[in-house]
């Protein structure tokens, strides 16, 4: 490989990790603003609402653009998963698990997204990647794991709490998914494209439950501000960076900048939500973002 060739690689590669922590940025502020909407909405119009109204922006967008439907049966396959895993799975687990347990345990227990996403890719998707890779992969989920199990290590005393880690764990194995059948559509429609017709394509999924769990009281303005965070950014214009950043810069790779989210996330939680952050967590935040750039430089 000439060196013109290597340079152009490399910043095909960093590219891909700038857009995909647009995504992240944007993808941070999902659990604060479902905080937010779940003082007054179901958690499962919150869920299948967000998909509804970005489903409306995103069939605008195709139909403007005039883009072809994704027709190969590998396509079809991708986008059903990626509609599983992403439109329905992972926001319907996620509220439900944020009604058990603090949202700031949610954020963190969330920093596993990235390293079962770069399993599913190499099991799934066809990624191979060194062994230093793979170590400080699993070196930056081991201390957002031991952080999270330090901070909630009342939980065997509470069932509820029990059920809420396994629904944001189960949540984050599905999501993974997602993701990786979502990039890999991406790179044969288009990053944007592929999120937009997975939304369209859930319609028929999400018009009962929406109906069935719509408001029927009062509605804090608070919890609508939420909502639409949900609905514009974390179903909508965070994918449009996060799957282009994962086609350009591979899928286990930009995956590990999610590493990320859950301290940007603790970060919106103090501000918005008032609870409190200690130094122990800007402890582990630095630790992970060392993680994540020893995991790019392999």
């Amino acid at each position: 490989m000439s060196l013109t060739t290597t340079n152009v690689h490399s910043a095909t590669i960093w590219r891909g990790m700038l857009w995909g922590m647009v995504g992240v940025i944007g993808f941070a502020g999902s659990f604060p603003s479902a905080k937010f909407a779940l003082r007054s909405l179901d958690p499962f119009f919150i869920a299948f609402g967000r998909a509804a109204v970005a489903a409306l922006l995103a069939a605008i967008l195709l139909l403007v653009t005039k883009q072809p439907f994704p027709k190969e049966k590998r396509q079809l396959k991708l986008l059903a998963i990626s509609i599983a895993g992403v439109v329905v799975g992972f926001p319907v687990l996620s509220n439900l698990s944020l009604l058990y347990i603090p949202t700031g345990y949610v954020s963190v227990v969330n920093g596993l997204l990235p390293l079962s996403t770069a399993v599913i890719a190499t099991l799934f998707g066809g990624e191979r990647h060194r062994f230093a890779f793979w170590l400080w992969a699993v070196a930056g989920a081991v201390l957002v794991l031991v952080f999270s199990v330090v901070r909630a290590s009342h939980v065997a005393a509470n069932p509820n709490e029990v059920l809420g880690f396994a629904l944001i764990i189960f949540a984050v194995v599905v999501c993974s998914m997602g993701y990786v059948a979502g990039a890999k559509l991406a790179a044969s429609v288009g990053s944007w494209q592929a999120i937009c017709w997975a939304l369209v394509c859930s319609v028929p999924l999400l018009i009962f439950p929406v109906w069935h769990f719509r408001p029927v009281g009062v509605v804090e303005p608070v919890a609508w501000y939420g909502f639409f965070y949900q609905a514009l950014v974390s179903m909508f214009l965070g994918f449009f960076a996060w799957y282009k950043g994962l086609s350009l810069g591979g899928i286990a790779r930009v995956g590990q900048v999610q590493l990320l989210q859950p301290f940007i996330s603790l970060f919106l939680v103090a501000w918005l939500l008032h609870e409190s952050i200690d130094v122990w967590m800007w402890v582990a935040a630095a630790g992970v973002v060392i993680c994540v750039a020893m995991g790019r430089r392999a």
